[in-house]
């Protein structure tokens, strides 16, 4: 047996014939990209087709984010109806739109025919009102009127991102009868794991899973073995509760239902994990205050971007300042003073900075609500307390060694610690309050947190000293 095993060929790659476009570093390869761009110089098509052809959408999507705009927008145009439109929906929103922007919307309508009813409202969703009834009036009727209910539903809604394109029967079916549907209609998505069991309303009854098809004899009558839909998402939830449903009950697919439980469409798991990336990615950035900037955003854009929130923390940085201001004559007699102020303004921002990340966090996935806000917050009090004692020992030790004044050490100990405990409370606090009112407390925590480890530190160092240089 062992020489029978040996003797086996082994098995063809998986992809035969598929370019290896990326490096050892996870980037699309120099060479390759050299190779495309010569292509596109020459417009040499068929050259282009020959390298781009078996490309999956990501990694064509990839492809257009490493090539320069006017090579992305030739490539386009040189592949024509070889172009796989889908790809569009795996690069940066400025890209897309520059793509788009440069196409004809008679080739665009073409196209749409050919992808899946969610991929096609992400595109269609970011173009004007007037090009999308332009795309759309080209398109079949019952394909039209199906990507205009899905662009009727709010931004970044699960009805946004659902696939109006499923497989329902009705409950009287027996599995032998869904089984010849399933083979012999044309027009049945390409991919799905669940059937939809629904009444001559369209109302959804509850679903079968392809395994318990496969498991069940033909006779048998669709009702009988259907299991109600527990995790229906309502058309207008929000696509990150829709992303939270998946995650807490391991769903693969979820059908989407309208105000009056009419079944409207699937979501499906390879959409909640773009969802899942891009709201993780959104939080990230407006922690930053940089909004949704993109890679491809122009100088200007990017700019634009970024001032406001710089101008709120120079209003911040203002009070800060003006807290040092009433101190002037404290620092005036004791030089070390201001050697010393910005490491209690540094480390303060880090802890605050440390507890307001875990908060903000905490709110997006609902790990933290009015049930545990206050252990929550007790626990990082403590924590604040014990960091703060650590630091403080630490710096007390140094900075009396460094300027030989052992009492200059115990006063930025004090102000450590109640720096390190108006962090943690700043940084818990701050983000809850936010959320309460109703604001995103991933945009704006920061600046307000920052203020405030850096006021309160300023103001309990400077006070501190000012009480002890009086003692003197």
């Amino acid at each position: 047996m062992e020489d029978e095993q040996r003797d086996v060929p082994d098995a063809a790659p998986q992809d035969a014939g598929h370019p290896d476009i990326y490096g050892e570093d996870g980037a699309i390869r120099a060479s390759y990209l050299a190779q495309v761009g010569a292509a596109i110089a020459d417009r040499d098509t068929l050259s282009l087709k020959r390298d781009v052809a078996d490309l999956h959408q990501s990694e064509l999507g990839d492809l257009l984010e490493a090539l320069m705009p006017e090579q992305r927008r030739a490539l386009v145009d040189l592949l024509g109806s070889d172009f796989d439109f889908s790809a569009l929906t795996e690069v940066d929103d400025a890209i897309r739109q520059d793509i788009v922007d440069n196409l004809p919307n008679t080739q665009i309508a073409q196209a749409m025919q050919d992808l899946d009813s969610d991929d096609a409202v992400y595109i269609l969703e970011d173009l004007d009102a007037e090009d999308q009834e332009e795309i759309l009036a080209q398109l079949p009727f019952t394909e039209r009127i199906r990507l205009r209910r899905a662009l009727d539903y709010p931004e970044e809604s699960a009805g946004r991102r659902m696939q109006t394109e499923f497989v329902a029967v009705p409950p009287f079916w027996t599995v032998g009868q869904t089984i010849d549907y399933m083979r012999e209609d044309q027009n049945l998505p390409d991919h799905f794991t669940q059937i939809f069991v629904i009444d001559p309303t369209f109302k959804l009854l509850g679903a079968v899973d392809l395994d318990q098809i496969l498991r069940t004899k033909r006779a048998v009558k669709i009702e009988d073995v259907m299991h109600e839909t527990r995790h229906a998402i309502p058309a207008t939830m929000d696509q990150e509760e829709a992303a939270r449903e998946f995650e807490q009950y391991d769903l693969l697919s979820a059908a989407v239902v309208d105000e009056n439980e009419r079944l409207v469409g699937v979501l499906t798991i390879d959409d909640v994990v773009d969802v899942i990336q891009q709201e993780a990615e959104e939080d990230l950035l407006r922690m930053g205050g940089v909004g949704d900037e993109e890679l491809s955003d122009t100088v200007f854009a990017i700019s634009r971007s970024r001032v406001p929130w710089l101008l709120v923390n120079l209003a911040t940085a203002f009070i800060s300042a003006s807290v040092i201001s009433q101190f002037g004559a404290t620092i005036e007699q004791m030089v070390a003073l201001a050697a010393l102020m910005p490491i209690v303004a540094s480390l303060g921002g880090n802890a605050g900075t440390q507890t307001m990340t875990v908060t903000v966090r905490a709110l997006a996935t609902k790990d933290l609500d009015i049930y545990n806000a206050a252990r929550v917050v007790r626990r990082e009090v403590l924590v604040g307390m014990m960091n703060g004692a650590v630091i403080a020992t630490i710096i007390g030790l140094v900075a009396g060694f460094w300027f030989s004044n052992p009492h200059l050490g115990g006063v930025i100990a004090a102000a450590m610690i109640i720096n390190m405990l108006a962090a943690a409370l700043g940084g818990i606090l701050i983000p809850l309050l936010l959320d309460r009112l109703g604001a995103d407390p991933a945009i704006s925590s920061s600046i307000f947190t920052t203020m405030i480890t850096d006021v309160i530190g300023f103001l309990a160092f400077l006070s501190l000293a000012s009480w002890w240089l009086n003692l003197g």
